[in-house]
C-alpha cells in the first residue's frame, strides 16, 4: 500500500486548519446559553423531584440495557444540547434506582435538599481544588468553621473543635470507608512510632506485622477493608443479643491476642450498624482502649446524624474516650453526596501519617500556625469545596430545622414499628431506634426471601435484607425527604397484601 506523506504546511493549510478549530470551538456554550440552559435544567431537577413518585422506585432493566441505546463511539461532530437532554429520558432514567422516592425503603437515606443542590452548583463552578490554604483559603478555612459548627450541634467534646487554639479538628471525607481507613493508618504510624522510641533494635515492617485491629461482627465491610489495605489483620468481636459489643467480649480478645505475641492498636466502635441499626457500648470499650493505648475509631456513619437531637445525644455518651469520630451529613443530614464529617483529638496524629511537602506544594503561609493544610489529613490530595453545602444547609434550616426533620423520620418509622407489631403473621427483629426497622414473616429465612423478592419485582416499593442471628431479615430504612405518613401505609399495605398471597400459596 502506497504511504502518503502530508506535505508542509503552507499559510492556506494553517488559515483552513485555524477556521476548522474555530467553527469548533464556536458551538461551545457561551454565557448566555449557559444562563438559558441553566434555568431550563433547574427547571428539569425540580419536576424530576415535585413528580418522583409517579416513578418506578426500582428500575426495569437487564445488564447491558444501556449500551444498545447509544452509540459505540465518542461523536465527531458535536450533538446539540437540546439532543442530550432529550437523551436523558430515553437512556437514563430508565436505568435510575429513584432514591428519593417516598417508595425507597432500601439501605440508608441519601441526604438531598435544594439548598444544598445550590451549594453544588456554585463549587462546581469555583472549581478549585483545595488541597491546601493557599489553593483556596475559603474553602480551607470554611470547612474549619463549618466541622466546628458541627462538632458543637453535637456536643462534641472541647478537643474536636478545632477553634483557633485547639489541637483536634474536623475534616470532610469523600466517604465513612475513607474515615475508617485513616483512622486506621493514623493508628498505625502513631503505634509503630510509640513501639520504636520504647525498642529501637526492632524494624518497622516487624512491628506492623504484629499489630492488630478490631471491630464488630454486625461492623459495615468498609471496616475490615481498612484492615486489608492498610496491612493490619483485623479481629471480629462477637456482639450481644442486641447486636452490639460490650467491654467484656473486647477485653477477652484482646488477652488473648497479647498472649500470642499480638499488639492491640485500633478498635473501630460502631453506632447504628448498617443490619440492625445496633449501638456498641462505647462507655464500657473507651476506657478498655484508653488502658491498651489502642486507637479508638467511632464510626457513626446513619446514627451520627440524629446526634444534634437532645434525646438520641445519649447514644454518643462515651465519645469522650475515642480519638476519632466519623458519620455522614450526606445521609441524613439533607447535605448532598459527598459529605463524610470526621473530628480527631489531635490532628498530629493525621498530618505526621499523611504529610508530603513538595516544593510545588509550600505556600508561605505554612508553617504560621493559623492555617491548615487538608491535603495532610485525607488520601487524595485534591478536594472539592464541600463545606459550601454544609453552609448553605445549616443556614437555611438552622438547628431546629434539621432536629424536626431527624424527628419526622423516626416517627415514620415507630409507625410502620407498630403496624407491624400489630400483624401477629410478624415479627420485629431489632430495637428500632431511629429510622429503620428490622422485620420478618413469622417463618423460615426461605418464606421471607422469597417475600423480599417478589416486594422488590413488583418495584412499588425498594427493600434491601440483612441476616441476624441466623434469620433472613427484611429492613425497611425511612429515606427519602418527602416521605410522608401516607407512603409508609402504602408500603406496609402492598408487604401485608404480597404476604397474604404468599402464605396462602404455602397453604398457611
Amino acid at each position: 500500500m502506497e504511504r502518503r506523506h502530508r506535505s508542509p504546511e503552507t499559510p492556506e493549510s494553517c488559515f483552513n486548519l485555524f477556521h476548522m478549530c474555530h467553527c469548533v470551538l464556536a458551538v461551545e456554550m457561551d454565557a448566555t446559553e449557559f444562563r438559558r440552559r441553566g434555568k431550563e435544567m433547574v427547571d428539569f431537577i425540580a419536576d424530576y423531584m415535585e413528580n418522583i413518585e409517579q416513578r418506578q422506585v426500582y428500575p426495569d432493566v437487564e445488564p447491558g440495557y444501556l449500551r444498545c441505546l447509544i452509540p459505540q463511539e465518542a461523536p465527531e461532530d458535536p450533538d446539540t444540547y437540546d439532543d442530550v437532554v432529550k437523551d436523558i429520558e430515553r437512556v437514563i432514567m430508565p436505568g435510575v434506582t429513584h432514591w428519593h422516592s417516598p417508595y425507597f425503603y432500601a439501605y440508608f437515606p441519601t441526604a438531598s435538599s435544594y439548598p444544598a443542590m445550590l451549594a453544588d452548583m456554585l463549587s462546581g463552578a469555583i472549581g478549585c481544588i483545595g488541597f491546601s490554604w493557599a489553593a483556596s483559603p475559603a474553602c480551607t478555612e470554611l470547612e474549619t468553621v463549618m466541622l466546628d459548627w458541627l462538632g458543637k450541634m453535637l456536643n462534641l467534646p472541647e478537643d474536636f473543635i478545632a477553634g483557633t487554639t485547639g489541637k483536634g479538628g474536623g475534616v470532610i471525607q469523600g466517604s465513612a470507608s475513607e474515615a475508617t481507613l485513616v483512622a486506621l493508618l493514623a493508628a498505625r504510624r502513631r503505634k509503630v512510632q510509640l513501639i520504636l522510641a520504647d525498642q529501637p533494635e526492632r524494624t518497622e515492617a516487624e512491628i506492623i506485622s504484629k499489630l492488630v485491629a478490631y471491630t464488630s461482627d454486625q461492623a459495615h465491610s468498609s471496616v475490615e477493608r481498612a484492615g486489608l489495605i492498610g496491612g493490619m489483620r483485623m479481629r471480629k468481636v462477637p456482639t450481644d443479643e442486641k447486636f452490639a459489643i460490650g467491654g467484656e467480649a473486647l477485653r477477652r480478645i484482646i488477652e488473648e491476642d497479647k498472649k500470642a505475641g499480638l499488639i492491640p492498636s485500633f478498635f473501630c466502635a460502631t453506632l447504628g450498624t448498617t443490619p440492625s441499626c445496633a449501638f456498641d457500648h462505647i462507655t464500657e470499650l473507651g476506657p478498655i482502649c484508653n488502658a491498651e493505648n489502642m486507637w479508638m475509631h467511632i464510626d457513626a456513619a446513619y446514627a451520627g446524624s440524629s446526634f444534634i437531637c437532645p434525646e438520641f445525644r445519649p447514644l454518643l455518651d462515651g465519645i469522650e474516650f475515642a480519638d476519632s469520630f466519623n458519620f455522614n451529613p450526606h445521609k441524613w443530614l439533607l447535605v448532598n453526596f459527598d459529605c463524610s464529617t470526621m473530628w480527631v483529638k489531635r490532628r498530629s496524629d493525621l498530618i505526621g501519617a499523611f504529610k508530603m511537602d513538595p516544593v510545588y506544594l509550600k505556600h508561605d503561609h505554612q508553617e504560621s500556625g493559623l492555617v491548615t493544610d487538608y491535603r495532610h489529613w485525607q488520601i487524595p490530595l485534591g478536594r472539592r469545596f464541600r463545606s459550601l453545602k454544609m453552609w448553605f444547609v445549616f443556614r437555611m434550616y438552622g438547628v431546629k430545622g434539621l432536629q424536626d426533620y431527624i424527628r419526622q423520620h423516626v416517627r415514620l418509622a415507630k409507625e410502620f414499628e407498630n403496624m407491624v407489631r400489630n400483624d401477629p403473621r410478624f415479627e420485629i427483629s431489632a430495637d428500632v431506634v431511629l429510622g429503620l426497622v428490622c422485620f420478618r414473616l413469622k417463618g423460615s429465612n426461605e418464606l421471607n426471601e422469597t417475600l423480599l423478592k417478589r416486594l422488590n419485582s413488583a418495584r412499588r416499593i425498594h427493600l434491601v435484607p440483612c441476616q441476624l442471628a441466623g434469620n433472613f431479615v427484611l429492613r425497611f430504612a425511612v429515606c427519602a425527604r418527602t416521605t410522608e405518613s401516607r407512603h409508609v401505609k402504602v408500603a406496609w399495605h402492598h408487604i401485608r397484601e404480597l404476604a397474604s398471597e404468599l402464605l396462602l400459596e404455602q397453604g398457611h
